[in-house]
């Protein structure tokens, strides 16, 4: 059995980009577009719009691939690009405003209710697509990327305490708005 080691593959292939070899570069783009459509999507609403943030953040990949070290993941490399490009863009068509406050409602981090498994992706992405942008960006950075506070509040302009406030109200709203979709199915409301 033969063992074909994909890393070096992938270096190669990096390789190959840096020297805009186009073959490698559509590779790569065909590889990991719709991976990044979707991080693109979660920021921005609407779809072109995503789609075109997607496409200028390639343009950014390979532009800057000789900076790439490989001693982390690509994808988790091109991944933050596109997150970037994702916040950049909606700094210069919206006007994003963070709500300071200094009272974070208790220990909401350490959970957030599940969203009910009925709920279709497209349900949840609108969901979340519903809140305003500064909740809606931290939710994302934190919830879906993983990102600690301090690293938001770096990224955002914003301090920590705003961070964990906006993800606070963030939750606090989906909570609402799945229990309106519950009572709703339910015949409640």
């Amino acid at each position: 059995m033969k063992v074909i080691n994909l890393h070096q593959e992938e270096k190669e292939l990096i390789e190959l980009a840096v020297e805009n070899n186009r073959h490698a570069q559509q590779k790569i783009y065909s590889k990991y577009a719709p991976k990044m459509l979707s991080v693109c999507r979660q920021y921005v609403k609407d779809v072109h719009q995503a789609e075109d943030v997607m496409i200028t953040s390639f343009m950014k990949v390979f532009t800057s691939l000789k900076n790439f070290e490989h001693k982390g993941s690509f994808e988790g490399w091109i991944r933050r690009i596109m997150i970037n490009e994702c916040i950049s863009f909606i700094r210069v068509h919206k006007k994003v405003k963070f709500i300071e406050d200094s009272l974070v409602l208790g220990r909401d981090e350490e959970t957030f209710n599940n969203i009910e498994s009925q709920l279709s992706i497209d349900d949840i992405q609108s969901l979340i697509d519903s809140l305003p942008d500064g909740y809606k960006m931290v939710f994302n950075l934190y919830v879906i990327e993983g990102y600690k506070h301090h690293e938001i509040g770096t990224m955002l302009g914003i301090n920590e305490g705003t961070s964990k406030s906006q993800l606070s109200h963030a939750r606090k709203m989906l909570q609402e708005q799945i229990n309106k979709l519950k009572n709703y199915s339910n015949g409640t409301e």
